[in-house]
């Protein structure tokens, strides 16, 4: 019995927990009061209109909005219990444990193979070179991209194709071993063949990562996500299982987004 009661627990507690998020831009409020769980294992998609706190809100997650000066966060924000803006915090760390994956593909200019050993290698992760070249090929894999570079590992990652682009700065952040994924609009610079094969990609990485995705499209998030969060005006308006926010939105502002209302 102990064994289910366990179980049970992990399920239950989420993986992030954020709680009475504020996010100012100096007397600016861009992100008010923000209250969400976010489960492990699991896709949640961010949506809502343009400007309303999407992507400032995911960047609070691995402490990118750190690098704005005059940009402020209160609040909590927990990843597995740890207050990730405690003093003690490593944002080193922080942020090879929750990798991002920007709007548009920004590999480094070097070849394929120093992309994704970059991470590994500043982290004292491989311990020498076939170590490393394991470590690249799991994760050039694991970005579904391994066969289709394998045999130019050494040609700049700037040469590949957007998408192709794209699943190499996931293979990148994967690199690293992080825990957690954030996706800020990954599919925005990409054309419909791409931009379908980074979801079927997206929905295998959610296997062994939590992964959280600012979408503009609502059918992507319909399609990648299993829990959604509407933004609107800084606040969270509702969040849900995807397939309930969609068809069965409880806010009335929430309805007249996904109906095209408002947007």
């Amino acid at each position: 019995m102990s064994a289910t009661k366990t179980s049970t627990v992990e399920t239950t507690t989420p993986k992030i927990s954020c709680s009475d998020v504020h996010v100012f831009y100096a007397d600016k409020e861009a992100i008010k009061g923000v209250d969400l769980n976010i489960k492990e294992k699991q896709v949640t998609a961010l949506i809502g209109p343009s400007g309303c706190g999407k992507s400032t809100f995911l960047r609070c997650i691995n402490r990118m909005n750190d690098t704005i000066d005059i940009c402020r966060v209160t609040g909590n924000i927990d990843i597995d219990g740890q207050d990730i803006y405690a003093p003690e915090v490593n944002v080193v760390d922080l942020r090879a444990d929750v990798g991002m994956v920007f709007q548009k593909p920004n590999p480094f200019p070097k070849s394929i193979f120093e992309n994704v050993a970059y991470g590994p290698r500043i982290h004292g992760l491989a311990n020498g070179k076939a170590d490393m070249a394991d470590i690249v090929e799991k994760s050039l894999r694991r970005a579904g991209l391994w066969e289709e570079v394998k045999d130019r590992l050494d040609q700049p990652g700037t040469g590949l194709s957007g998408g192709q682009q794209q699943r190499l700065c996931i293979a990148r952040a994967i690199a690293v071993s992080p825990s957690v994924i954030l996706m800020d609009e990954p599919c925005s610079a990409l054309d419909p063949i791409a931009t379908s094969i980074v979801e079927e990609l997206i929905d295998e990485l959610r296997q062994n990562y939590t992964i959280v995705i600012v979408t503009h499209s609502m059918q992507q998030a319909a399609r990648v996500s299993q829990d959604t969060a509407f933004f609107h005006l800084g606040e969270i308006v509702e969040t849900g299982a995807t397939e309930d926010i969609f068809t069965n939105p409880k806010d009335p502002r929430t309805e007249s987004y996904i109906t095209g209302r408002i947007g």
